[in-house]
């Protein structure tokens, strides 16, 4: 389903553009590292829990609820305290928390002591470290890279996270072929551990004080401010409420989605990693396709278009996810979906870099992450009590009917002129 998050892309006529900062390099490499492990515990945490340990739909939805808890929790005092601190210390201690969560796992499963409840403890502490760690990763970013070329570095980022996805998964159902889940879930653990080292070697450049910042500034008054820029600012505000949406109602069928694949119908990790691949690919294409698609159609419109369709296409996948020669459908259609979809996230993700003053990226990615990703734990726990009354197949079928909502918020783009919504865009944040 939908997970959760456009740009113009240079002239071809343009000169040749300086060579991507050294520091970029670092962070981008440490992203694919730990990408190419969290992919693998995607599949790895799910099967673990449904497989071994018998989950019913709603024990599975609550493990997904406990991935992003965090953010509902934390989410808006997250940002307020990036802003104060250094965003690549922030970033290192988060994987490296990371790594010692993931590494618990096959401790205690090695010992015969493994259970839902420390699952759901090492859910809900990946998703606290993500909670602070993935904003101080978008705050920073536009200290590494200039504003002409966002778009580039953000492009870059999904189409790598996208290509190391396509083969994590598979990667994890050949893992879990040959090994018990929990060793799968240490190769996460090393990947964390390689990310932190890389982090390490990241140098930003100071963030200048946002206007109305100062030291004095206490956190309720930060976190006031994020809040007041993102829903007194009409663009973001439509892309923020169009993306919370999004994420329930794709939450809602991915709670209980492996309930379906591995309980009901049996299916190997094998094949359950097959869905997640061709999610990844899929996003890879789209990613590639972003920036094209905004010069050609406008950025209001190919956001509006690529909600709608991204939406139709994982309804449409829905009755096709059967034990026979559908199932191929089914896994076609997830892989449209995202490759529909990814124009939205990379223009929602790029627009906030944009339109923010640097000095409080970190307090509006956070109040986003609030609203975008705090709705997920709660349409993860909606998802889990509609499959544990009414079926797996049920709580699919309401997800991925009730995400084509999503496109609602956007309607107002689409009337934009097409050649001229980046710029509407970036004169209502002045």
């Amino acid at each position: 389903m939908t997970l959760s998050h456009l740009r113009s892309a240079p002239q071809a006529q343009a000169p040749a553009q300086a060579p991507v900062p050294s520091g970029f390099g670092f962070l981008w490499a440490a992203d694919t590292v730990s990408q190419a492990g969290t992919a693998v515990t995607l599949l790895a945490l799910p099967l673990l829990a449904v497989g071994t340990l018998n989950a019913t739909p709603l024990q599975a939805g609550l493990l997904v609820a406990c991935e992003y808890l965090a953010f509902l929790l934390v989410g808006l005092p997250a940002g307020a305290w990036v802003d104060r601190s250094r965003h690549r210390r922030v970033m290192v201690a988060g994987d490296l928390a990371r790594a010692v969560l993931l590494a618990s796992v096959p401790v205690t499963a090695l010992l015969d002591a493994l259970t839902l409840a420390q699952l759901y403890a090492v859910a809900f502490g990946l998703s606290l470290c993500a909670a602070f760690s993935d904003v101080a990763a978008q705050s920073v970013l536009p200290r590494l890279v200039d504003g002409e070329r966002l778009m580039e570095a953000n492009t870059r980022l999904e189409a790598t996270r996208s290509l190391v996805q396509a083969a994590g998964p598979g990667l994890g159902g050949v893992l879990l072929a040959v090994v018990a889940a929990p060793v799968a879930l240490a190769f996460d653990a090393c990947s964390r551990l390689a990310s932190a080292l890389l982090l390490a070697r990241v140098r930003p450049a100071p963030a200048p004080p946002a206007p109305g910042q100062g030291a004095g500034e206490g956190m309720r008054a930060g976190i006031g401010a994020g809040l007041r820029f993102v829903f007194r600012h009409p663009l973001l505000r439509a892309v923020t409420l169009a993306s919370a949406v999004s994420n329930f109602c794709g939450t809602v069928g991915a709670a209980v989605l492996m309930v379906l694949l591995a309980g009901e119908l049996g299916l190997s990790p094998l094949w359950c990693g097959l869905v997640f691949t061709a999610e990844a690919v899929g996003g890879l294409l789209g990613g590639l396709l972003t920036a094209r698609l905004a010069d050609r159609f406008g950025t209001g419109r190919t956001m509006c278009a690529s909600v709608l369709l991204s939406g139709l296409a994982w309804l449409a996948a829905v009755p096709a996810f059967r034990d026979d020669w559908r199932f191929a459908v089914a896994v076609a259609l997830q892989g449209l979906g995202w490759a529909a979809f990814m124009p939205f996230k990379i223009g929602a993700v790029t627009l906030r870099q944009r339109l923010c003053p640097p000095g409080m990226l970190g307090r509006v990615t956070a109040t986003v992450r609030f609203v975008v990703w705090g709705a997920m734990p709660l349409g993860a726990l909606a998802g889990g009590l509609i499959g544990e009354w009414f079926g797996a197949r049920t709580a699919l079928w309401t997800g991925a009917a009730a995400e084509l909502l999503a496109v609602l918020p956007l309607l107002p783009l689409w009337a934009s002129r097409p050649d001229r919504a980046g710029q509407d865009a970036v004169r209502a944040g002045r």
